[in-house]
């Protein structure tokens, strides 16, 4: 009835003060933008919707989705079975092996993005959607029946006309005013933790920022490490309808487009490359160097690396130019310069 004759205009009610009022709307403006980025976050992540729909699903259940090939690892797949049936010793079918193993690895990389961008970024936005704001919510509409208890309260005391109702009615107007405050005071509380919940989700969003920087830059490595592989192929197989074969290799890694890129990544430095590498190759020793990324072998010929390890690196006459020798206690293997950094 209360609430009734309010939205008639025929009962007065009683505000809530500014700072509350505040405090409610600025948790209302956390709430729908927090829904806002976690949903275009869950579609950057996986733009197929069936394929996020059935994650939900599953989520849901408490189960583990089926494990499917992603988009980067199946067009891998096709690349690699195409350049097996062409023949691995052809030009086009050893590219072709070539791109499709750094398409899987791509797909790998992907796949790691999902799951840490999963943990660190959406599930703590979830948390707030799905547990503090509620919370936040069910005091709310408990402190909105309060304040109608309360102006019903004060609207009686008005009509009281004998004195003993008159008593009644004001103890009454006491009991539903303290009430009233009490669930205001909790509200409040609840809503000051909105600034220690924008603190929380700033940790998740740097942390989902690196977890991006880590994707692009390992994607950038594959890429470059593949264009090396591919520029070792004779110019003959990559001039394409007349063009010059050295003009997509330059294209692609020009300077300006680089440049910001190659400064957060050590093994594109010029300093490494030349002079280490081009004194290691003149002279027959060894050195040490430090694996700066996960590298897979493609085949027997070469070493997988783990970032971090500190392997023997030496070169043999006549190889190519973007490989080294690397010894791992008995294991030994061709092993990708752009993955190294040379030590003292």
């Amino acid at each position: 009835l209360q609430f009734t004759e309010e939205k008639l205009g025929q009962a007065e009610k009683t505000e809530l003060d500014a700072h509350l009022e505040n405090l409610l709307s600025k948790a209302e403006c956390t709430k729908l933008w927090t829904e806002k980025i976690m949903k275009q976050t869950e579609v950057l992540l996986q733009p197929n919707p069936n394929a996020r729909i059935e994650e939900f699903v599953y989520e849901k259940l408490d189960r583990k989705a089926p494990s499917r090939m992603n988009n980067p690892e199946l067009l891998g797949q096709y690349m690699i079975d195409a350049g097996n049936e062409f023949g691995p010793g052809t030009a086009y079918g050893n590219a072709l092996i070539k791109c499709g193993e750094t398409q899987k690895r791509i797909g790998a990389a992907d796949r790691e993005l999902i799951q840490t961008s999963a943990i660190n970024f959406l599930t703590p936005l979830r948390n707030f959607i799905e547990g503090d704001y509620k919370t936040i919510t069910k005091e709310r509409k408990l402190l909105q029946n309060k304040r109608l208890d309360l102006d019903a309260a004060k609207t009686r005391l008005k009509k009281a006309k004998v004195a003993e109702a008159r008593a009644a009615s004001e103890q009454e107007v006491r009991i539903t005013q303290s009430e009233f405050d009490r669930q205001a005071e909790i509200t409040r509380l609840l809503l000051e933790g909105i600034s220690s919940t924008h603190a929380h989700h700033l940790r998740c969003l740097n942390d989902f920022v690196e977890a991006q920087m880590t994707y692009y830059a390992q994607c950038y490595q594959y890429m470059l490490d593949l264009q090396k592989q591919l520029g070792s192929f004779p110019s003959t197989f990559l001039s394409n309808n007349n063009q010059s074969s050295t003009t997509p290799v330059q294209s692609i890694s020009s300077p300006s487009v680089l440049a910001s890129a190659s400064a957060s990544l050590p093994s594109v430095s010029n300093s490494i490359i030349t002079s280490g590498i081009s004194e290691l190759k003149s002279s027959s020793g060894s050195r040490k160097a430090r694996v700066l990324y996960d590298y897979d072998a493609a085949n027997s010929s070469e070493l997988s690396l783990l970032a971090d390890e500190v392997i023997t690196v030496y070169s043999i006459p006549g190889m190519d130019s973007d490989w080294l020798m690397g010894e791992r206690g008995n294991q030994k293997g061709k092993v990708p310069i752009t993955y190294l950094e040379l030590l003292n």
